[in-house]
């Protein structure tokens, strides 16, 4: 049967609309109801991508098995129940642990729906429907805040609804992943990462740093040298970077992930300079509006790297291992980046987020485009790039 692409889509879509949307909530919620500050706050935001980073490839592997399906229906259970967790938490351990749920969910329920998608697709579109599908992801992460904006405080209700929606829709699809396969044994580890991962994985981690800084500390950063338009500076971002995913997925497939990556970090490696430079709201947007669109392809481009590495091996595991790396990058930017500006300014902070970019093109640069078989890690030959260009 063919796979039920659209309808995973907007299953995605509706269970991190959920995740979003408590991003917004709780750096307000949590001193509300349990007269955390700003450390409380950001544990509360920051705890849940570590559940997410941890659990990704275990989702992987049990895709890799066949049990796509369960796996996705079980993601949208557990964020609601998550969601439903944070809302009826007595204290903030209780809520914490709630959010740990709700972060093992949304792993679950992307990373066992993407290879899912993936198993009915030719390997030479790949690249474009990775970044395709990743859209149900960015998305909404990106627009889930603007729902908690607007539902006010019926947030947790739309939040338990919208997970609970992204279960019913892959819990009602007749298509079947696939036939159920012998999970491979893990025994250490090392076993949950394949051979040909940690180089794009660190790739998108140093990316993800990126990222994180400017979810961060652009408003900040703005607000610091009272620069204006930090208001809209975040939704300039998102939609430069949506727009640029949408139209330039087609890249990868076309020209491979690895000379993508290169070519477009160097964008977000110049607007992280020009926003800790910026001393105006035209360059700040400008930069802003730069920063989105150099950083919008490294997610398929990176998916590309490693299904190249990794083709026929264990795919689901290595596209979870290698995201949950954009996980911990994503974390880490949080409280590294905090600190760098606290100790020694906003600037600063954009401009150590320009030299992770830089070591984001050096590492990719060296991610060699050959596969890795079961037999041997190494292949002694390189196999050019399947869309470059001769």
């Amino acid at each position: 049967m063919s796979v039920p692409v659209r309808r995973l889509w907007v299953a995605v879509l509706a269970g991190y609309l959920a995740f979003g949307a408590t991003l917004q909530a709780l750096p307000s919620y949590v001193p509300e109801k349990f007269g955390g500050g700003a450390l409380a706050s950001g544990t509360a935001v920051g705890i849940a991508f570590l559940a997410t980073a941890c659990g990704r490839p275990f989702a992987g592997w049990l895709a890799d098995a066949g049990w796509s399906r369960p796996v996705v229906v079980t993601g949208g259970v557990l964020a609601a129940v998550g969601g439903l967790g944070q809302l009826l938490a007595p204290d903030l351990a209780l809520l914490l642990v709630a959010r740990l749920v709700m972060g093992a969910g949304e792993a679950a329920l992307f990373s066992g729906a993407l290879p899912w998608v993936l198993s009915g697709t030719q390997a030479a579109q790949r690249g474009r429907l990775a970044g395709w599908f990743g859209l149900s992801m960015w998305g909404g992460l990106a627009a889930g805040p603007v729902i908690a904006t607007i539902v006010g405080d019926r947030v947790w209700w739309v939040v338990v609804g919208l997970a609970l929606a992204s279960a019913a829709l892959v819990l009602t699809t007749r298509s079947d992943p696939g036939r159920h396969q012998p999970l491979v044994r893990i025994r250490r580890p090392r076993d949950l990462v394949p051979a040909g991962v940690p180089l794009p994985g660190a790739t998108i981690g140093l990316a993800a740093y990126c990222y994180g800084t400017v979810a961060a500390l652009l408003v900040l950063r703005l607000r610091a040298d009272d620069i204006g338009v930090d208001n809209i500076a975040l939704a300039v971002f998102a939609a430069a970077f949506l727009i640029a995913r949408f139209a330039g997925s087609p890249l990868v497939d076309r020209y491979g992930g690895r000379v993508v990556a290169a070519s477009t970090v160097p964008i977000a490696i110049v607007a992280l300079v020009g926003i800790a430079l910026a001393d105006g709201p035209v360059t700040a947007v400008v930069c802003t509006a730069l920063a989105g669109l150099g950083l919008a392809l490294v997610y398929p481009a990176c998916i590309s790297m490693t299904l190249d590495r990794v083709r026929g091996l264990r795919p689901g595991v290595s596209m979870g291992v290698m995201t949950s790396f954009w996980d911990l990058g994503v974390m880490a930017a949080g409280p590294l980046g905090g600190l760098i500006a606290e100790q020694a300014g906003y600037r600063q902070a954009f401009l150590v987020a320009a030299g992770a970019g830089l070591a984001c093109v050096l590492v990719a640069l060296r991610v060699p485009s050959r596969a890795v078989s079961p037999r041997s890690p190494e292949p002694p030959r390189p196999v050019p790039d399947p869309g470059r260009p001769r």
